[in-house]
């Protein structure tokens, strides 16, 4: 998920007034289970959109985001610094070098490199907080010497331009996954958010998810349709995973993943890493957007080559119609329901955190994590289940895709 321009996201930053959905806060023996849990095992997330939003709100100015600074007084204001990381106990972050999906072949390419480029200049700006990882051992080793592991997760299929050479390249640059597709179709995968093409993948599309497997590139399924998700778990041989996805059964948005893939992830040893995006999580706000959308394609009708007229009547329609609020609860009823058809063994964290355009109370930064996982300790998770959750089993997935890649 990507956050678009403000002034279409005015009326969606209206909720409705909070009914009792706030957590009770954690106790002092809480935190401290918490605190030893992911001292001992790195806390990952699947994916951050903080590189794009340095380039598409500050035009790749590294001086415009201090991340030792509180980033919440930014313009617009930020998910992610070091300090909240810091709070919220990360170990390892995949930093989303992602471009749109409208650009094409070599610009998308290009422009690919321009996001890897931008990303290790953040991660050489701030060593103290932040070193680069390219496999297991390095994430573990570098959780350990108190850093916070940064990865790179490619966003996007596009961008290799039909050519497995440019797999190889991109894994050469660092790239530890890629996203087959984002919103749209390439011309090898279908996304899940448009009209299907092939029918999943197409023979190339196989070859990409062999080749990924021979390099050691984890192959993730966010974003891809249902079908192209079936199609990849039958020809990898590795774990897939998926950076930021949630349970289609909860929430029947197509971005989500059906229980049967489910139980195709619990065979293949992949993981899950579920989305925080209450649009993904939570049917009242699914519901609210499409009306939301509705209202908009009626507004822009209404008026046409007026976007003022069209933002100025969203607003109104959201301030009558305010966006119910998601408590943090329904991210953990997503991994609890992914746990339960995969196995706890097959899920994990991918918040999406500097791409959403709101997100659940209780969730509101990367200072919150372990308030989530304080939710599902309460839920009777034990301690080996939560540090699988935090990183184990994405661990176990990559050092399983490494295996792959080294058998190859």
């Amino acid at each position: 998920m990507r956050k678009l321009p403000s002034v279409l996201f005015a009326a969606a930053l209206i909720a409705a007034p909070s009914l009792a959905l706030a957590q009770t806060p954690p106790n002092a023996q809480e935190r401290a289970r918490i605190d030893r849990i992911l001292r001992r095992t790195p806390l990952i997330d699947g994916h951050n959109d903080l590189p794009w939003e340095i380039r598409d709100s500050h035009n790749n100015n590294l001086d415009a985001v201090d991340l030792n600074s509180d980033t919440r007084q930014l313009t617009p204001p930020l998910h992610t610094d070091i300090a909240r990381l810091r709070e919220g106990r990360v170990g390892g972050q995949f930093w989303s070098v992602y471009v749109p999906a409208a650009l094409k072949g070599t610009a998308a390419t290009e422009a690919v490199f321009e996001q890897i480029d931008l990303t290790r200049r953040i991660i050489a700006r701030y060593p103290r907080a932040f070193e680069f990882a390219d496999s297991a051992d390095d994430i573990v080793r570098i959780h350990r010497a108190g850093r916070i592991a940064s990865m790179f997760g490619m966003e996007g299929g596009e961008a290799i331009n039909n050519n497995l050479a440019m797999v190889r390249e991109f894994r050469q640059a660092g790239v530890l996954y890629m996203t087959l597709t984002h919103g749209q179709n390439t011309d090898w995968v279908d996304s899940a958010t448009a009209e299907p093409q092939h029918g999943g993948l197409t023979p190339f599309g196989e070859d990409v998810v062999r080749e990924m497997n021979r390099v050691g590139m984890l192959v993730d399924l966010s974003h891809v349709s249902a079908d192209a998700m079936r199609d990849a778990l039958r020809v990898s041989t590795a774990p897939v995973i998926f950076s930021h996805s949630s349970a289609f059964a909860i929430t029947p948005h197509p971005r989500n993943v059906p229980d049967d893939v489910l139980e195709l992830v619990r065979a293949n040893g992949g993981v899950v890493m579920v989305n925080f995006y209450p649009g993904f999580v939570d049917n009242n706000v699914r519901s609210w957007s499409a009306n939301r959308a509705a209202e908009e394609a009626r507004l822009k009708a209404l008026n046409p080559g007026s976007a003022a007229a069209v933002s100025q009547g969203l607003v109104a329609w959201a301030a009558a119609n305010p966006r119910p609020t998601t408590p943090l609860s329904a991210v953990a009823d997503h991994i609890e329901h992914i746990g339960r058809v995969a196995g706890r063994a097959h899920v994990g964290i991918g918040s999406d955190y500097d791409g959403v355009p709101f997100l659940p109370e209780g969730l509101d930064g990367v200072e919150d994590y372990p308030a989530l996982f304080v939710e599902l300790a309460r839920r009777g998770w034990s301690d080996a289940e939560l540090a699988g959750l935090a990183g184990g089993n994405l661990l176990r997935a990559l050092r399983q895709a490494e295996r792959v890649a080294a058998r190859d």
